[in-house]
């Protein structure tokens, strides 16, 4: 198992030295993801100043960019990267892609399927193994001249995974995808009962074997050597699990812990405006299932026993640049990664 850093929204001046500094502090790698600023930028000014880390997307909104769009920018990514660039894919939910980006939401299970086999074409044509020639039912590529296209690389083989929280979409990263990018509302439990058996179904029905699906889990840590520094951690963590929670598309994950009714009275207290109540609903008992509580000396411990054989990568899913220029909570988590990788 890897231990990776998230930058959220890291400004694009800021990101030089973030990344470095997460190299220097010993992690393996370091994921961008898209919110406030979309994340190709960052990862080709990160790629340009490390030489060790993975570098990738976690994730990229697919949709409102034309497949070609994205096959150039993550082809320019492997080559400046030297092959350490991974492309992390999601489809949003349709407020966001119709309202937000105004393109249409079209099957979105489907159209990610579709998207991630014209991303390998154009690579294949951008390679030159083969003419451009992709026909499917959402997306069309068939013109590609010397003058347009980029040329071979020596880095052609660009690991793609794509984002969700059922199971849907993890049989589609099993079927045609290198990785699944869990979302961070989930427990040990759900991942093994619900995503583990999806990507093992995906990958049967395409004949190839699981293990070429690898798992990437970002983490709500809480982490303190006393009750006052995890306290506000706490509380914080409590109000993201009530906001990702209040979405329905989450509610299998309250299901199969047998709280499947919070689900709805979170949506009910997120159409009120109610985010107290909200806080409320998520328990104690709620936050052991979906967040790690440890000291800073079993941090690694903690994450080792509760991930192994289940993923592949973890990371925690408070951004870097927020800790990472504090000197004692950098060399923590330097301590943490090391021990990691001392389990591995």
């Amino acid at each position: 198992m890897e231990l990776d850093a998230y930058a959220a929204s890291l400004r694009l001046e800021e990101t030089a030295p973030v990344a470095r500094r997460v190299e220097e502090l010993g992690f393996s790698g370091l994921w961008f993801t898209e919110s406030q600023r979309p994340p190709f930028l960052a990862c080709a000014v990160a790629s340009t100043v490390t030489s060790s880390i993975d570098i990738g997307t976690a994730i990229a909104v697919a949709f409102p960019r034309s497949p070609m769009v994205t096959a150039q920018n993550a082809w320019e990514l492997a080559r400046a990267s030297k092959g350490r660039f991974s492309l992390g894919l999601g489809s949003q939910v349709k407020a966001h892609i119709e309202r937000r980006f105004s393109v249409p939401f079209d099957h979105p299970g489907p159209k990610l399927r579709e998207y991630v086999l014209a991303l390998r074409a154009i690579w294949r044509a951008f390679q030159g193994e083969e003419r451009l020639q992709f026909e499917g039912e959402f997306y069309s590529f068939s013109l590609l001249t010397d003058f347009f296209s980029p040329g071979p690389s020596d880095h052609p083989d660009i690991p793609i995974a794509v984002a969700g929280v059922n199971a849907g979409m993890a049989r589609l990263a099993g079927e045609v995808c290198d990785g699944f990018h869990a979302h961070p509302f989930h427990s040990p439990r759900y991942l093994r009962e619900v995503i583990v058996p999806a990507i093992a179904e995906g990958a049967d029905t395409a004949g190839r074997s699981a293990d070429a699906c690898e798992i990437y889990c970002p983490v709500f840590v809480i982490v303190g050597d006393s009750e006052p520094e995890r306290a506000s951690q706490r509380e914080s963590v409590r109000r993201q699990l009530s906001f990702y929670g209040s979405t329905r598309t989450y509610r299998p994950v309250f299901e199969l812990h047998g709280w499947g009714e919070v689900s709805e009275q979170l949506h009910r207290s997120m159409a009120a405006g109610d985010t107290e109540a909200m806080a409320r609903a998520i328990t104690d008992e709620m936050l052991e299932e979906y967040a790690v509580t440890a000291t800073w000396d079993g941090l690694a411990a903690a994450l080792v026993d509760r991930y192994r054989g289940v993923a592949d990568r973890v990371f925690g899913y408070g951004p870097a640049q927020e800790w990472i220029d504090i000197p004692d909570v950098a060399a923590r988590w330097q301590a943490v990664a090391a021990a990691v990788r001392a389990a591995r």
